[in-house]
């Protein structure tokens, strides 16, 4: 992989035409540790949040030695990097043919479910196997709501009532047995985890079983930025919520119960930017060589603002307009698609053009794991940069909420 000190170092040596991205390790690791430091608990790292060989050796080097999987490639993903590290299977509905390679090829022994015919799929395994249940924590994942990004409850989750039931049978089938919940991606409000721990104390007195640890799942938020043409977002830190948390942890009487945490975009998110290529300008629009079908899914829902920065082409000797002024410019990604345009217009400097580069930063969460292969694109360039995305300078962008005509 090649190495830059910056990104614009990177667009104006090797001038590309695909799009590149730049990874940033000893971001990664610090963040890991940070994350790992704060939390009071085992931090197992979000495999379906950046996938990616290099990022899962960084986070193992990081000293994180757990990782939630969620299929049979992330397992054999992380076994590649780092062989002795423990999987947790933290995926609420599974096959049972995956039960079983978990159980008998990888070794994992912690496990989610939600639903009684998950038991029944796993206890069906775990005799085949002759495994002893004791061995074999199982997480009941509750339904929470919160406010974030993403709201994650409308697919999993047990009622607590539900979950009262799921956590006695599997005691009765000599389990041990964990509760465990995930209150959205990038949350927006600290009494989240509060209101998602409340449940879980209402599920544990009433279920009335041991319980062998807490998972309190992910949400952790990334920094992204915010549009410095409207009204800054208050968004937690994580700092505050690490506060918050543990305060919360001891009140409702998890303090000495083993936690568990699964970051994922807090961790990963500030690793990676992402130089695009403006392939043509027409008017105020850009179409650039990436988009909501590779790397810019974030950037389609609306719902993270992404920082960028402009870095001109210095072969353009004549430009138009006012290099000292910003507009709003509405991006087109690069399939033939007309769906393929982002949400949110970006401002850059009146004088962007085509041939022009873009770096888009804090791209590292979800935005590799969800590319595709449509119309035949695929970014898969990757090159080192040392220096962090926000020490490069003042982004002269952000993905706007202002809409355009």
């Amino acid at each position: 992989m090649q190495r830059f000190e910056t990104a614009r170092d990177a667009a104006l040596t090797l001038r590309p035409d695909r799009p590149v991205y730049c990874f940033r390790p000893d971001v990664l690791k610090a963040d890991a540790r940070r994350f790992a430091g704060l939390f009071p608990g085992k931090t197992a790292y979000a495999v379906k949040t950046n996938g990616e060989a290099m990022v899962l050796k960084a986070v193992s080097e990081a000293g994180i030695s757990a990782f939630d999987v969620a299929s049979p490639a992330e397992f054999a993903a992380v076994r590649t990097v780092a062989p002795d590290a423990e999987m947790l299977y933290m995926h609420p509905v599974k096959a049972q043919s995956d039960i079983r390679l978990a159980l008998e090829a990888f070794g994992i022994r912690v496990i989610a479910l939600d639903h009684e015919d998950e038991i029944a799929k796993l206890t069906r395994v775990v005799k085949a196997l002759d495994i002893d249940p004791g061995s074999v924590t199982v997480f009941v994942r509750l339904q929470t709501k919160g406010h974030a990004a993403y709201e994650l409850s409308k697919k999993f989750g047990a009622a607590p009532a539900h979950a009262v039931e799921l956590l006695q049978r599997l005691h009765r089938g000599g389990y041990r047995v964990g509760i465990c919940f995930h209150v959205g991606s990038q949350i927006e409000d600290a009494d989240t985890y509060e209101r998602a721990l409340a449940s879980a104390d209402w599920v544990r007195n009433r279920a009335g079983v041991p319980l062998a640890a807490l998972d309190v799942g992910g949400g952790f938020p990334a920094e992204y930025g915010h549009d410095p043409n409207r009204k800054a977002p208050r968004m937690p830190s994580l700092d505050e919520i690490m506060a918050r948390l543990g305060n919360d942890i001891v009140e409702y009487g998890f303090g000495d119960v083993p936690l568990v945490a699964e970051p994922g975009r807090v961790i990963v998110a500030r690793a990676f930017s992402l130089i695009v290529r403006v392939l043509l300008r027409k008017g105020r629009r850009l179409y650039i060589n990436d988009g909501i079908w590779s790397s810019l899914s974030d950037s389609w829902t609306g719902k993270i603002t992404l920082p960028a920065r402009f870095i001109p082409d210095p072969a353009i000797r004549t430009r138009n307009g006012d290099a000292g002024r910003t507009a709003a410019f509405r991006v087109c990604g690069g399939t033939c698609d007309s769906v393929d345009i982002l949400s949110r217009p970006f401002w850059l400097p009146e004088t962007v053009d085509t041939g022009d580069w873009i770096e888009i930063g804090h791209i590292g969460a979800y935005s590799m794991a969800l590319r595709t292969h449509f119309n035949g694109f695929y970014p898969d360039t990757f090159v080192e940069v040392a220096t962090p995305f926000e020490e490069g300078g003042a982004p002269d962008s952000f993905a706007s909420l202002e809409t355009m005509a």
